[in-house]
């Protein structure tokens, strides 16, 4: 009887660490989603900033020597990420494509002068800075004119603070209701194990001695959880790559690297946090206490 009622407790609690770890894995799954969007969010801005162009049309009469000269300057500049330089003859072939047809051939001539695309570095891509770069370009006697659409800068720095503020704000709101989840999913845990802390103590074990084992193994549990979120993160983001192939561009294995760190980091110290002051109270109350 006595083995049978001990086998029955082992499966009991077994059961619980069980759950305990799964709940672990499926708020801190949570969370990774809502990292991960956090990341290619941010990676899908500074991809957009990055592809904004700045037309710089240089004059007719100057030289290509000294256009390229003009271009391995842009190049050095800490503000620009690349440049590519559209000969006459290019840019024609560009317009005839888009166009459909030989718009030389019925002019007579190519009215198309050459130019510099200038694609800036995302913490650059704002009107502010790209007016005082402007300002600089136009110095220059070889520029004729700089052309960017200034509107659109403007809406999507607006749109791209707005959403980010957004996604944040609901960050920081589920990062508070994950550790409610994993503190009462704890809690729960702990309370089976009540009159088991309670014994050990009245026996003459000391707190440090009964709270340290439950503490190790709720950092285990917070690691377990983590693994486990992490594995099926993996396993989402390459569904979504493999459905929606573009996504590959924003991707970032650093960030993820730090986001699957964080998951796990989180998870072990959600977990021995929430188990440390769960079994302090259990060890405060009262024999009697138990019961209630």
């Amino acid at each position: 009887m006595e083995e049978f009622e001990a086998s029955a407790s082992t499966k009991k609690t077994k059961t619980i660490y069980i759950s305990t770890v799964i709940s672990i894995a499926m708020v801190l799954l949570m969370m990774g989603l809502l990292g991960l969007i956090l990341v290619h969010a941010h990676n899908l801005s500074r991809y957009v900033k990055e592809n904004i162009v700045l037309n710089i049309i240089v004059d007719d009469a100057a030289k290509e020597t000294d256009i390229l000269q003009l271009q391995k300057q842009l190049d050095i500049n800490p503000q620009v990420k690349q440049t590519q330089y559209i000969t006459k003859e290019l840019a024609a072939r560009n317009l005839q494509k888009d166009m459909g047809e030989d718009f030389i051939k019925f002019l007579g001539y190519n009215p198309l002068l050459s130019s510099i695309d200038v694609y800036l570095k995302a913490d650059f891509a704002n009107n502010a800075n790209i007016t005082k770069f402007k300002a600089e370009l136009v110095k220059n006697p070889l520029v004729k004119e700089v052309i960017y659409q200034q509107s659109l800068v403007d809406l999507m720095n607006e749109k791209i603070y707005s959403i980010s503020m957004v996604i944040l704000a609901f960050a920081g709101i589920f990062l508070i209701v994950s550790v409610a989840l994993i503190n009462n999913t704890i809690s729960l845990a702990i309370y089976s194990q009540r009159f088991l802390i309670k014994s050990m103590q009245l026996v003459g074990a000391t707190k440090g001695f009964i709270r340290w084992p439950y503490v190790g193994f709720a950092l285990l549990h917070g690691l377990l959880g983590g693994f486990i979120a992490i594995i099926l993160l993996v396993g989402l983001l390459y569904l979504g790559y493999r459905e929606v192939p573009d996504l590959i561009l924003l991707r970032n294995y650093y960030e993820f690297g730090i986001i699957f760190l964080g998951i796990i980091g989180l998870g072990m110290f959600i977990s021995g946090f929430s188990t440390f002051l769960a079994v302090n109270k259990f060890l405060r109350l009262k024999l009697y206490d138990l019961y209630r």
